[in-house]
């Protein structure tokens, strides 16, 4: 028989990232992007069938994607090398290089809110001119005609929903992840009406107009969980109108026709749809490909399309039609089978303080097992680590090794209590659930500290830092990609919009100066003895690069074994096949090398 290799580094990395997608408004073709040729671009594919075909050749990022109903052109838009300074530009049908709509400084910031049915009148919102709480403004795409509708004050303000008529515009004034105030702004009145009082700490997602004077919107206002709920604008009145016991509502989608509502809800690890009747009430579990949903959308004609990926699936998009999914891409691992991968336990596992935490067990087969264990402490903070399709987990899977990732305090999909834990506190509360399932893999003989790495990205990045400071008798190594080293100069190097936000999810660096000094990773620098490898983005807008510069140095200065992985043309993550395989590799090769001589037992 012929005896064929393990599969190397770049077959796991053969499959593609698909971001967002939208479908065209006769859903004859499904607009994504991805970095299908190696490179982040736009692509097309016709519908029902045919091969994708790229609309772009541009090699940057984007945010969104909107074609015009009217079949005449696609709106995108496009950063620099991973800077997230999004620009708005119009291409042709058929794609080619886009045309610039709006015109601004190279650091400036514009975020498509809506493009009306008739195709003629752009929103957005922009950092021009308010770089800390933003404008909205309207552009009509046949005059040139730029209006400013709302100027944002003391806190960033997002244009989320206009009416049918375009006389009233719906607002979230951000004051953190898990506070938002919702404000309608109506033509031909100088106040604008908040659906709940301004100070109030509740969240809202996903508002959207059912009429010229309704709207449905997520919120969990006196609720551990998020439900849907109604704002009548003549009366000012709320009512709710559906929600589900332990679990977060995180989006919906509203098809007029039929009166149906498509509910996306967050259960942690893995998503659920619903569809539900409003008149008769019927309500539907939809199942679902995949175990997240990434995106998801509703045609004119009631068709849904979701793009997703599972622990064994990559990225694909899929429509819901005559109650049956079809598989629209066809994304898949070169070579291996959904079998040939690792799919995760969950488990569970109490915290210093009782609380419990649930965790995703990826375990390597036995037959490859090297005995060691990866501790993944995700990015967010609130957020959370799902069934995801990562390549890397799989490519290290592949090579022996366990990979545990728990979603600590903090994280997203757990209740409103649950998610603000992590507020003010990076680094106690959300550190020793950390260490707490650290000690439950010992317990359980799954590693033990000669046996255990620990390798994270953003927040997860800050968490492997501040663990090999203050806990590096723990594990072997360390890896940190893109964390936050110094929560001082974190806190003043982050994107102008978020600044007004930073004192209530991280803290002041005035009043709090005692707490964030003791959170900040660069506090415990003599403590960081164990081997670590650092990665970053040279254009990285959230964790700039003096963050790693000056653990870098400072681990080098006194003697700390570093290596360091710079990427000229990423930023906040990794949009480019060559710099995934690049530092996947990089990444396997340095744990490798700092494996100990153990004795493994089956």
């Amino acid at each position: 028989m012929i005896s064929f290799p393990n599969p190397e580094v770049e077959q796991y990395f053969q499959t593609y990232v698909m971001k967002y997608f939208t479908v065209t408004s006769d859903e004859s073709r499904l607009l994504f992007h991805s970095n299908l040729s190696g490179q982040p671009n736009l692509w097309a594919k016709d519908l029902p069938g045919g091969d994708p075909y790229p609309l772009t050749y541009q090699n940057q990022s984007g945010s969104f994607i909107k074609a015009d109903p009217k079949g005449q052109f696609i709106l995108a838009d496009f950063d620099k090398d991973g800077d997230e300074n999004f620009h708005i530009y119009a291409l042709r049908p058929s794609g080619g290089k886009p045309i610039k709509l709006i015109e601004g400084e190279a650091d400036d910031k514009f975020f498509y809110s809506k493009l009306t049915e008739d195709g003629k009148c752009l929103y957005y919102v922009t950092s021009k001119d308010n770089p800390h709480f933003l404008n909205t403004r309207r552009y009509d795409l046949s005059t040139g005609e730029d209006e400013l509708l709302y100027e944002g004050v003391d806190r960033s303000c997002f244009l989320c929903a206009v009416s049918p008529d375009e006389k009233h515009r719906a607002y979230l004034k951000m004051y953190a992840n898990t506070h938002q105030a919702l404000f309608i702004q109506s033509e031909g009145k100088e106040e604008v009406v908040y659906v709940f009082p301004e100070n109030e700490v509740l969240r809202i997602a996903d508002v959207t107009f059912t009429g010229n004077d309704k709207l449905l919107f997520v919120t969990n206002r006196d609720e551990e969980f998020s439900y849907i709920a109604e704002y009548t604008l003549s009366t000012e009145k709320v009512n709710i109108v559906r929600a589900f016991e332990g679990e977060d509502v995180s989006s919906i989608h509203w098809h007029e026709e039929s009166k149906t509502l498509y509910i996306l809800n967050d259960l942690g690890i893995e998503n659920r749809i619903y569809k539900y009747l409003i008149e008769t009430g019927e309500i539907q579990v939809l199942d679902i490909p995949t175990d997240v949903v990434e995106q998801s959308l509703v045609t004119k004609a009631g068709n849904l399309y979701i793009l997703g990926r599972g622990a064994v699936k990559p990225h694909n998009i899929y429509r819901y039609i005559n109650g049956a999914w079809e598989t629209l891409t066809h994304n898949v691992v070169i070579g291996l089978t959904e079998e040939d991968l690792s799919y995760p336990e969950v488990i569970t596992y109490r915290s210093f303080d009782g609380m419990e935490i649930e965790s995703l067990l990826f375990k390597a087969k036995p037959e490859s097992a090297n005995g060691y264990t990866i501790f993944w402490p995700h990015g967010g903070p609130q957020a959370a680590e799902g069934k995801f399709f990562r390549p890397m987990f799989q490519f290290l899977l592949a090579r022996g090794y366990h990979i545990f990732a728990p979603n600590f305090r903090g994280s997203s999909g757990y209740g409103a209590s649950f998610m603000k834990l992590v507020e003010g506190d990076w680094g106690e509360g959300p550190r020793l659930d950390c260490v707490a399932g650290i000690e439950w893999l010992f317990k359980q003989g799954i590693s033990s500290p000669e046996r255990l790495f620990i390798v994270g990205g953003s927040f997860g990045g800050y968490m492997t830092l501040l663990l090999a400071g203050r806990h590096s008798e723990l594990f072997r190594a360390a890896v940190d990609i893109f964390g936050p080293s110094n929560l001082f100069t974190f806190v003043e190097s982050v994107p102008d919009s978020w600044k007004p936000m930073m004192e209530q999810w991280l803290g002041d660096p005035v009043k709090d100066r005692e707490r964030l000094t003791k959170d900040s990773p660069i506090t415990y620098l003599k403590d960081m003895v164990k081997p670590m490898l650092v990665i970053q983005g040279a254009n990285d807008p959230r964790v700039v690069k003096a963050e790693s510069d000056q653990i870098v140095a400072a681990l080098q200065e006194q003697g700390t074994e570093v290596e360091y992985i710079v990427l000229d043309d990423e930023g906040h993550g990794f949009s480019r096949k060559a710099n995934e395989i690049k530092v996947y590799t990089a990444m396997a090769e340095f744990l490798d090398k700092h494996q100990a001589h153990i004795e493994i037992h089956a």
